[in-house]
């Protein structure tokens, strides 16, 4: 089995020998990565640990703007700065491994936030608090993973150091459709898939079951409970976790539903304030915008379920929240409802300004029963939410738009 599988113009797949080989043939290294190729991005990664050199990941459709604002640059060709790659390179994959738990003194990895409300942040991690999270047993030794997250942001490369740590497979999902993604679960016995809610719903309706897949995590967005029975029917043999996880910390919860408990360990790290998630500033990456603060400001809303063990849902985004003449209307509660609809296979939900209330509330969405009209949709919700949060106007669309991390992309 390769090690990367279809990401290469060339090849279909490239074994861990022929990887190495790559990496033995790389005379130079440039701190600097831009590139949209998963195969690319990481192999820069490794290079950088082998040679303790900090790595830089810059999405590969940053915007010139983007670029000069995180770099001074604004062409990638500026970026160049090279450094002789004169290092003894393994030629066995036990060894990768073991040389790259040993060699990473001072070596760091920066990675920028989505940039979904503004100017993505910089966010430097050390090795330690990349992997912090990474399951290494033999148990995990056979795993094949689906790769479903872009490359230079924090969840992909949390799936990359798990997959890469333990020897294991990779597999691109990320950007394919739906039916590519059914062909590569099912050619290459994927047991693995790490992707945001939005991914797993562009996966439905589904006819087919994949026995194969172990284990299925699911980050970065809000998860519900119908996605979860849409996906245990689809991969009935899988374990389905649900995890909390930002740019600034990498993951710090998980959870089998949408209720989250914080273990003892964790329960003077994190705390709530008027109902918004705090993290404390130990769990972070190194960053230049929370110096001064000892608790990093989430922005995610939480419904407190249990004080003792501390337990709680996530109700929607502090930024996301939609005021409709003084009343509070949570996005992603109406696209839960909307759900629901037999037939709707994806939502969106926004706010358009209005010069009564102040906002009106719109969606946008994916069906794939065209009988389904908006009369209807409105009828359903009407007997589960209250009316100031249906939407005033609903438009059909063939897809909905997504940011860079595979989120739904909202203004």
């Amino acid at each position: 089995m390769g090690l990367f599988y279809k990401d290469l113009p060339q090849k279909l797949s490239i074994s861990w020998e022929d990887f190495l080989a790559d990496i033995r043939s790389t005379s130079e290294f440039n701190p600097y990565c831009k590139s949209d190729s998963f195969y690319t991005v990481f192999k820069q990664v490794v290079l950088s640990i082998l040679l303790d050199e900090e790595i830089i990941l810059l999405d590969s459709d940053f915007t010139e703007t983007e670029l000069i604002k995180l770099t001074g640059f604004s062409e990638f060709s500026d970026f160049s700065n090279p450094v002789t790659a004169s290092v003894s390179f393994p030629k066995k994959k036990e060894d990768l491994i073991t040389l790259i738990n040993q060699t990473h003194k001072n070596w760091k990895i920066t990675l920028f936030t989505s940039g979904t409300t503004g100017t993505p942040k910089k966010i430097t991690h050390n090795f330690d608090s990349i992997t912090r999270f990474v399951k290494k047993s033999e148990n995990h030794n056979k795993d094949i993973w689906g790769f479903a997250y872009n490359p230079t942001h924090m969840a992909g490369v949390q799936v990359f150091f798990q997959a890469l740590l333990n020897g294991n497979t990779l597999i691109r999902l990320f950007g394919l459709n739906s039916g590519d993604i059914y062909a590569e679960i099912e050619r290459n016995n994927i047991t693995n898939i790490s992707a945001t809610p939005t991914f797993y719903r562009l996966l439905f309706p589904c006819n087919k079951t994949f026995k194969s897949v172990k284990r299925i995590t699911s980050g970065g967005e809000k998860f519900d409970k119908h996605l979860t029975q849409q996906i245990q029917t689809v991969f009935p043999n899988a374990k389905i976790t649900n995890v909390y996880a930002s740019t600034e910390a990498g993951s710090l919860l998980a959870s089998s539903n949408d209720i989250f408990t914080v273990k003892p360990e964790y329960l003077n790290l994190v705390k709530i304030k008027d109902n918004e998630l705090l993290i404390h500033n130990s769990l972070m990456g190194n960053n230049e915008f929370q110096k001064d603060n000892e608790w990093y400001h989430t922005g995610d809303l939480i419904e407190i379920i249990s004080e003792s063990p501390l337990s709680f849902r996530f109700s929607s985004r502090k930024n996301e929240m939609i005021n409709v003449g003084g009343y509070k209307v949570n996005p992603q509660e109406v696209e839960e409802a909307i759900l629901m609809i037999k037939g709707i296979k994806n939502a969106y939900v926004y706010a358009k300004k209005n010069s009564i209330l102040g906002n009106i509330v719109c969606c946008e969405v994916v069906s794939e029963n065209k009988d389904i009209k908006d009369a209807f949709i409105r009828k359903h919700l009407q007997e589960n939410i209250q009316e100031f949060k249906i939407p005033r106007i609903i438009k059909f669309v063939d897809a909905i738009s997504t940011t860079r991390t595979g989120k739904l992309k909202r203004n």
